[in-house]
């Protein structure tokens, strides 16, 4: 294993991977590794080099079309991780080992013109059928008005959630105390467990472009200081329920958008607690660099760069703003991957 990765597991992060691309899962579990997730542009990518083409053919001669043949394709990748991850998460009693599956972006398409009460209705409907028989599968539900609707239902009926697509802390707020009270509806909260994935490199290129006369030292920080107290109030509403498993939070987007950036700077500034979930090519810099991660997710920046970074920041237009651009980001690679079947479809039938 990585001296590198080695020493951010021992900080006390559990690495997670963004993918699950059979070969990067494997090169990651050897790394430490204890977790993995998917969404449309990772299934996208794997479909696109031609590894399920005999997959795809034979989904074809069943009958299936487009969206049927997307849809079985990430539940085998997502099963296929899941079953690679499950010794771990025997072992850790189910605090670790978990693969997550995403609900249908398409339902966050404008286009589709669906309302909240709908996008809730099909995400609980949704989250249930691919729930249903896994051990270590968490589902993905969006922090939209939507998603978060779902999100009580969903917990109460024993699904283990990632509520992803979140960069503001009334968003975890909603979304925790939905799923608290569905947690409090079962009989039982032994299995329960929770994860809350913050979006960090995001709001940093926001900043860039909307609050560019920050300072030197507080551009670039504000995602890292926006997860930390996110973080920090997580741990805080939690610490006293007594659950057997760990509620945790998703440090996620923590692949750098600034070339001028090492590519483990989200993961140094966060390192220490809970899970990082980190693209390929994050962990591969990590794996080949020589540095020495030690705790940092509880260090805040000085008081005063707290203070500049408040009083510039409007939270609201942030939120919108970046959320706009996510659901942008959501949708367009479930497209894309609709389309890449499409064109697998017509490659093979011609041959």
């Amino acid at each position: 294993m990585s001296k590198s990765l080695q020493s951010l597991i021992r900080s006390g992060t559990k690495l997670y991977l963004d993918s699950v691309a059979p070969a990067e899962v494997d090169q990651n579990l050897a790394w430490g590794a204890v977790g993995a997730t998917s969404n449309p542009a990772i299934i996208s990518k794997i479909v696109e080099d031609g590894s399920l083409d005999d997959a795809i053919e034979t989904l074809l001669g069943d009958g299936l079309d487009d969206e049927a043949i997307a849809w079985e394709l990430t539940d085998r990748l997502v099963r296929d991780a899941q079953a690679k991850f499950l010794p771990i998460h025997q072992a850790s009693g189910g605090n670790a080992g978990w693969v997550s599956f995403e609900l249908d972006p398409l339902l966050e398409d404008p286009a589709e013109n669906l309302g909240d009460d709908e996008r809730a209705r099909r995400y609980i409907e949704l989250g249930k059928r691919w729930a249903e028989g896994h051990t270590n599968r968490m589902i993905k539900v969006p922090a939209t008005n939507g998603g978060i609707a779902a999100l009580e239902e969903l917990a109460a009926a024993g699904v283990t959630l990632n509520v992803t697509l979140m960069f503001t802390a009334d968003q975890y707020r909603r979304a925790q105390q939905a799923i608290w009270r569905g947690a409090q509806r079962r009989g039982d909260l032994a299995k329960f467990k929770s994860v809350y994935s913050i979006f960090i490199s995001r709001i940093d290129v926001y900043t860039q472009k909307h609050l560019p006369n920050l300072s030197a030292e507080a551009q670039g920080n504000v995602g890292i200081l926006n997860a930390k107290r996110i973080w920090a109030e997580n741990r805080e509403f939690w610490s006293d329920k007594n659950l057997p498993l760990q509620q945790e939070l998703i440090f996620a987007s923590t692949g750098v958008k600034d070339k001028h950036s090492p590519p483990w700077k989200y993961v140094q500034a966060l390192a220490g607690s809970d899970i990082q979930t980190n693209p390929p090519e994050t962990n591969e810099a990590i794996a080949q660099s020589d540095i020495e991660f030690t705790r940092t997710v509880d260090q805040l920046p000085s008081e005063a760069i707290q203070q500049e970074i408040d009083a510039a920041l409007d939270i609201e237009h942030m939120h919108g703003g970046l959320m706009e651009e996510g659901i942008d980001k959501f949708v367009k690679p479930q497209r894309a991957l609709l389309k890449i079947v499409q064109e697998k479809r017509e490659a093979l039938t011609a041959r």
